[in-house]
This record gives structure tokens, sequence and C-alpha cells, in this order.
């Protein structure tokens, strides 16, 4: 009897075991505070323009068939004849050097006439383009169009009578 009793308490502390290991809770996950953002590193800085060539502050366009020995217009004009030199004085103040381009169209025909490039230097001054056609220029609509550095900055309209 004592095998028996001896098999019984065993039996029962087994079984006790087992009831307080199949009753025991569970412990809670512990609590993780929410995530907050971590420092980041800081942005990239962005990638460095392509520098650009500063426009002529200042861009005025004169259309006349004289000029002077500072490339100015003495009498401004619109309106041509056939066998007239026309001039176009165009007076900038350009931050650097930079290039002038005079492009002459005759509107009726659609046709570019005549196109000229000039190197300019730093600072306020005055260039003159010009176009001429010794059997004389066909009547009709006409326009200079001024560009520098690829940038159209002025254009003028005439006409040939």
């Amino acid at each position: 009897m004592n095998q028996t009793r001896l098999s019984q308490a065993l039996l029962v502390a087994v079984v006790g075991a087992a009831a307080l290991a199949g009753c025991r809770k569970d412990e809670p996950a512990p609590v993780v505070p929410p995530t907050t953002p971590t420092e980041t590193a800081p942005p990239a800085a962005p990638p460095p323009a392509a520098p650009v060539t500063a426009p002529a502050s200042t861009a005025s366009v004169t259309l006349g068939n004289a000029i002077d020995a500072n490339n100015t217009i003495a009498t401004p004009l619109t309106s041509f004849a056939a066998g007239d030199t026309i001039h176009a004085s165009v007076a900038t103040d350009s931050p650097s050097g930079s290039t002038l381009v005079a492009k002459w169209t005759h509107l009726d025909s659609n046709q570019t006439v005549a196109e000229e490039t000039k190197q300019v230097a730093a600072g306020a001054q005055t260039t003159d383009f010009h176009i001429s056609k010794p059997d004389g220029w066909p009547t009709g609509r006409y326009r200079v169009e001024i560009s520098q550095d690829g940038s159209v900055i002025n254009t003028s309209e005439f006409d040939v009578k």
C-alpha cells in the first residue's frame, strides 16, 4: 500500500503541476512605445545648377537709315525706301560679355534675309547691325529679332515702300 500511496501522491503532484502550468496566465507582451522618427540624415543638397549667363539688364532696339560714331540712330524710322541701308542700333547693359544675334526676316515671304552675330563686352554699349541691298529691298513687312546668348531680347517690325 505504500507503493500505491506513493504512486497516487506522485500522480497528484504531476497532475497538479500540469494543472498549474495550464492555468498559468501568459504574461502580456511587453509594451513597446510607438516608434518615433529617428534622426535621419539631412537631405542631400541638390546638384548645383548649370551656370546661366546673365541676360542683358537692359536692351533696346532703334531702327533707322543712318548711325553716328556711337552706333546710335539719329532719326528713328519704321518705314524705309527700297535702297536704304537699314540699321538696328541695339543698346545693352550686360553684367558679363555675351553674344548678340540679329536675324532679319521678310515677313511677306517668311524668308530670312540676313543674320549677323557679334560678341559684346560687359557693361553698357550700343551695337550696330545693318542690312543693305544695292539693287533695292522688295516692298513689304520686315522684322529684326535680336537675341542674346540664344534668348530673344527684342523684336522690331518695319516696312519697305
